[in-house]
């Protein structure tokens, strides 16, 4: 059943009376055309923000969405809010000079949110102000305990309402202004249909008794959100298989990896964009092999900025070849040991039933436990209603390997 930490009138929208009554019919999809766009109004201006303000106070839930520019700026900025209330989409532009958003904060913590994939969103606005959802319906989530084979925005829009979303725009740079009609137009589309496709999805779930699967889903959501985005530490700069390197590599890829890091900081882009992640480990392993700081910085290409990177990248390189590993940061110790035989075969035993269980039900078997939550298990087989959520440990708990003996 739907959660009680729902407000009444949205567990009445979604269906959470659906045990005393019949269940339904699903709620016609909304008519979507792509030729027929939603209007909206665009907030760039404080005195635009009051109609939202009212609107949002009417509502009982609040579609939403946010538009960011973590592909083109070093520290991610939120740029735009969309907002379905009272029928009408606002977007908000959230970098325009003078707009106090507190307000709008205020009132959306006291609303039942409804939004597609919103772990990054959440992060984001827990970062941004300290924001947390007082409630959700997250429809990526819902589409995932539907075993959707595709459970992206556009696809879903594309099945049920027959809209097709501009690809170019969801890779667009959010932070410039002033915005077009394309990408606003695009905007809209990412709240305007959110209500009609939860009701789909809704009623998929209701019929196949998982709706109070997704709330447990959505309150996690919710909780992981608190802590926002994990910040880089000392041993940040660990990537990839650096596990293998134990000499000049180990130097060299810290060096670069913070050379990155300044550079992109300058220069208030993604690292990504200064340099991949590969090349660092290229630089590293090249150093490893003692291969001569010239001849690894040869093997560099910087695209565009290349003139203007590559000097003291070189100096980097020269300088970390011979530095001592001994005085890099220590890896965080850890308690974790590898497992014991009867460990592995329990394990490997819910993992099986795991597996029979996803394949009845038709769900991807990660859902019910992924591989790192298997092993925790295994390990300390009492704390399994700790490590997952009632409905992953109801179907979980009855694996032989887990059954009091």
């Amino acid at each position: 059943m739907i959660s009680r930490f729902l407000p009444a009138a949205v567990r009445r929208l979604i269906g959470g009376a659906a045990e005393a009554l019949p269940a339904p019919a699903p709620a016609p999809a909304r008519p979507a055309s792509p030729a027929r766009l939603p209007g909206y109004h665009l907030i760039d201006r404080p005195d635009r923000l009051a109609p939202l303000l009212a609107a949002l106070d009417r509502a009982v839930e609040a579609p939403m969405d946010t538009e960011a520019d973590n592909m083109n700026c070093y520290r991610t900025r939120v740029c735009l809010l969309q907002i379905l209330a009272g029928g009408e989409v606002y977007l908000v532009d959230a970098l325009a000079p003078g707009l106090r958003l507190e307000p709008l904060w205020e009132i959306l913590a006291t609303k039942h949110l409804l939004m597609h994939g919103s772990d990054f969103d959440l992060r984001l606005l827990q970062d941004l102000c300290g924001f947390r959802a007082r409630s959700l319906f997250d429809t990526m989530l819902a589409a995932q305990l539907l075993n959707r084979p595709r459970t992206g925005l556009a696809p879903l829009l594309e099945e049920h309402f027959g809209v097709t979303l501009d690809k170019a725009s969801q890779r667009a740079n959010w932070s410039r202004r002033p915005f077009t009609p394309r990408l606003l137009d695009y905007a809209a589309l990412d709240v305007w249909h959110l209500p009609a496709l939860r009701d789909l999805l809704a009623s998929e779930l209701r019929q196949l008794h998982r709706l109070d699967w997704l709330d447990q889903q959505c309150r996690r959501q919710i909780e992981s959100a608190r802590v926002g985005f994990p910040a880089n530490d000392e041993n940040s700069w660990r990537v990839g298989h650096s596990e293998r390197l134990r000499g000049p590599g180990l130097c060299v890829l810290h060096a670069v990896w913070h050379w990155r890091e300044d550079w992109a900081r300058k220069l208030d882009t993604p690292p990504f964009k200064v340099c991949h992640q590969d090349l660092l480990l290229q630089l590293a392993f090249a150093a490893e092999e003692g291969t001569a700081p010239d001849a690894i910085l040869a093997r560099v290409d910087l695209g565009k900025r290349h003139l203007r990177l590559a000097p003291s990248l070189a100096g980097v390189i020269a300088q970390a070849v011979t530095a001592d590993p001994r005085t890099l940061p220590r890896r965080p110790r850890t308690e974790r040991h590898s497992l014991t035989a009867a460990e592995i075969a329990r394990q490997d035993e819910m993992k099986a039933h795991r597996d029979r269980v996803a394949a009845q039900l038709t769900l991807d078997p990660t859902l019910i436990a992924n591989r790192a939550q298997l092993a925790e298990i295994a390990r300390t087989p009492d704390r399994i209603g700790a490590i997952l959520l009632p409905w992953q440990a109801e179907l979980l708990g009855a694996a032989p390997a887990l059954r009091p003996a």
